[in-house]
C-alpha cells in the first residue's frame, strides 16, 4: 500500500458548504429552510476530521411540510404532458453540466471519495442519467388492447403515482438522489427525499439545479433527518404512495413493516455481498484487475462490490499473490490530490466497525495483506487499507455478512458446480461476476448465479439504460432504465361501448330481468 499522504495540501476552495446553506439545509417547496426538530448535526470531512457544516435536523413537521408542498405541485405536474416534462430535464441535465465541477468537489469532500472518482464516474453518470430520464419522459405508454371482448373496445393507461418518498444512502448521495427522483418525475410524480444526515450537500445542490432549470416548485423536496424521525415519519405518511429505500437490508426490513400499514408501494434496493468467480481458463491478469478495483471502488462502500472472490483450484495461489501485490500498489491520501486512488471510509465509526470484522477473522482466517489503518498524514482521516483475506470457511461471519469496506476474501473451489454452489451461498443477490473464456461455461454461471446482475470478465460498471436491483435479501425493484420508469406508474384498465345502444345483456346474466 503506497501513501501519498498530503502531497497536494492545496484543498482550497473545496466547496464553501457553510456559507451555501446559511439559510438551512431543509429544501421544501423551492427554497432552503431550517429544520425544526431542535436537534443539529455535523457534517465531517472523513479525509480530515474537519466540519463542513452544521445544520438543524428535520423533524416530523419538515417532512409534513415537504409532503404538502409534493401534493400540491402534484396535478399541475402530472398534468404537463411528456414533451413538457421532457424538456423540464433536458434544461436540468444543461444546469447539472455547468455545475459539474461544484457537484464533484461537494461530493468528494462530504463522501471522501478521491475528486477523479466523482469528476470522471459520479457526477457525469448523474448527468447521463437525467439525460436518459428526459428521453423517457415522452414513453409513458399504454397500450391499445384492442376489442377483446366483442364491441367493447380496451386500452391501458400508465398514470403517475402521486407523492412518492424516498431515502437515500451515504455511499452515492448524488447518484442514489438521481436514482430515485428522476424516473419519480419524469412519470409525472412529486418527490420527497431524505437523504443521509451525513452526506446532504449533494441532494441539496440537486434540487437547487432542478429549480434553475424550470422545474416547478414542490416537484423535488429535500429533508434532511434522522432515519428514525424523519425516515419513519415519511414512509409512515397517509400522503405518500410509494416508498423507495436504498440502504441495510436490516434497515430495509423496518422500511418494509411501515410501508406495509399504509398499504404502499415499495422499492428497496438492499445489501449485497458479490461473488467474484474465477474459473480456471480466465484470464489470471484481468481478473486480479477486476478483483482489485470491483473490490475497491469507493473504498468498498458499494453495494455491488465484488466482495467475495472464489477461484478455481488450479489458478487460486497465483490469484491470491497477485492480488495482494496489487493492492499494495493502491494508493491512499487526500482526496483533492491528482494521485490519489482510495479515499477514507465515511467515518471513524465506520472504519471501526469494518476493522472490527477483519479483526474477528484473524481466529480462523489469513490477513494476507492490509488489516489495519495507516499511519503518518492520514491518522486523523478514516482510512482503512486494502485487504486481502484468505482461507476462512463458507459459512464464517466474513464470508457471510456484509462489511462495507476494502476487504475481499478469497476461497478456493474445486468444480463448475461447487463455484456456482457457493456464489449463491448467502442470503444476498444483488450482483455476481464469472471470469472464463468459455462462452458456454460463463453463459451457465449468468443462468445460475442467483443475483440481479451478472457481469462477465468484468465487475462493477452500469449503464443508464439497464436495470439495477436485486434477488433474495438484496430487495426487490430496479434502478436506472425503462424498467425504473414503470415502476413509477400505475396501470388502468379502460373499456367501453362502441354501440350506439345501452347494453342490457350482462346486467341481466347478474341480475335477471329487472
Amino acid at each position: 500500500m503506497q501513501n501519498p499522504g498530503s502531497t497536494n495540501p492545496d484543498r482550497v476552495g473545496r466547496f464553501p458548504a457553510q456559507a451555501r446553506f446559511a439559510d438551512g439545509a431543509q429544501y421544501i417547496a423551492g427554497r432552503l429552510r431550517k429544520g425544526t426538530s431542535g436537534r443539529s448535526h455535523t457534517v465531517i470531512d472523513p479525509a480530515t476530521g474537519e466540519e463542513v457544516l452544521t445544520y438543524e435536523l428535520a423533524g416530523a413537521d419538515d417532512v409534513d411540510a415537504a409532503v404538502a408542498a409534493a401534493r400540491a405541485a402534484f396535478p399541475a405536474w402530472a398534468g404537463a404532458t411528456p414533451g413538457e416534462r421532457s424538456d423540464a430535464l433536458h434544461r436540468f441535465a444543461a444546469v447539472l453540466a455547468e455545475r459539474a465541477e461544484d457537484f464533484a468537489r461537494a461530493e468528494s469532500l462530504q463522501c471522501g471519495k478521491p475528486l477523479k472518482l466523482t469528476r470522471e464516474f459520479d457526477v457525469p453518470g448523474t448527468i447521463d442519467n437525467t439525460a436518459f430520464f428526459a428521453g423517457a419522459a415522452r414513453h409513458l405508454q399504454g397500450q391499445s388492447a384492442g376489442e377483446y371482448s366483442g364491441d367493447h373496445t380496451s386500452y391501458v393507461r400508465r398514470e403517475p403515482l402521486g407523492v412518492v418518498g424516498s431515502i437515500a444512502p451515504w455511499n452515492y448521495p448524488l447518484q442514489m438522489a438521481a436514482w430515485k427522483i428522476l424516473p419519480a418525475i419524469a412519470a409525472g410524480n412529486t418527490i420527497v427525499l431524505k437523504p443521509a444526515e451525513l452526506t446532504p450537500l449533494t441532494s441539496l445542490l440537486f434540487a437547487q439545479a432542478a429549480t434553475e432549470a424550470g422545474i416547478p416548485d414542490g416537484v423535488i423536496n429535500i429533508v434532511t433527518g434522522t432515519g428514525r424521525e424523519a425516515g419513519e415519519h415519511l414512509v409512515g405518511h397517509p400522503d405518500v404512495v410509494m416508498t423507495s429505500f436504498t440502504g441495510s437490508t436490516a434497515v430495509g426490513r423496518r422500511v418494509a413493516e411501515i410501508a406495509t400499514a399504509t398499504v404502499k408501494r415499495l422499492h428497496l434496493e438492499l445489501g449485497g455481498k458479490a461473488p467474484f468467480v474465477v474459473f480456471d481458463d480466465a484470464d489470471l491478469d484481468a481478473a486480479v484487475q477486476g478483483a482489485v478495483a470491483g473490490s475497491l471502488i469507493n473504498t468498498g462502500q458499494d453495494c455491488t462490490a465484488a466482495t467475495r472472490a472464489y477461484v478455481q483450484r488450479p489458478l487460486y495461489e497465483a490469484f491470491v499473490e497477485r492480488t495482494a501485490a496489487l493492492m499494495e500498489t493502491v494508493r491512499l491520501g487526500d482526496p483533492f490530490a491528482p494521485g490519489t486512488d482510495l479515499g477514507p471510509l465515511i467515518s471513524h465509526v465506520h472504519r471501526d466497525r469494518v476493522a472490527a470484522f477483519v479483526d474477528r477473522a484473524r481466529a480462523y482466517a489469513r490477513v494476507v495483506t492490509g488489516g489495519e489503518a495507516p499511519q503518518g498524514d492520514l491518522t486523523n482521516g478514516a482510512y482503512y487499507a486494502p485487504t486481502l483475506v484468505a482461507g476462512a470457511a463458507q459459512d464464517s461471519e466474513i464470508v457471510q455478512s456484509e462489511i462495507f469496506g476494502p476487504v475481499l476474501v478469497v476461497l478456493p473451489f474445486d468444480s463448475d458446480d461447487e463455484g456456482i454452489a457457493l456464489a449463491n451461498d448467502t442470503p444476498y443477490g444483488l450482483a455476481a461476476s464469472a471470469w472464463s473464456r468459455d462462452v458456454y461455461r460463463a453463459n451457465r454461471a449468468t443462468r445460475e448465479i442467483k443475483a440481479g446482475c451478472v457481469w462477465v470478465n468484468d465487475h462493477i460498471p452500469i449503464i443508464s439504460e439497464m436495470p439495477h436491483g436485486g434477488y433474495k435479501a438484496s430487495g426487490f425493484g430496479k434502478d436506472m432504465s425503462a424498467y425504473s420508469f414503470e415502476e413509477y406508474t400505475q396501470i388502468k384498465h379502460v373499456m367501453f361501448d362502441n354501440t350506439a345502444v345501452v347494453r342490457k345483456e350482462w346486467h341481466r346474466t347478474v341480475f335477471g330481468d329487472r
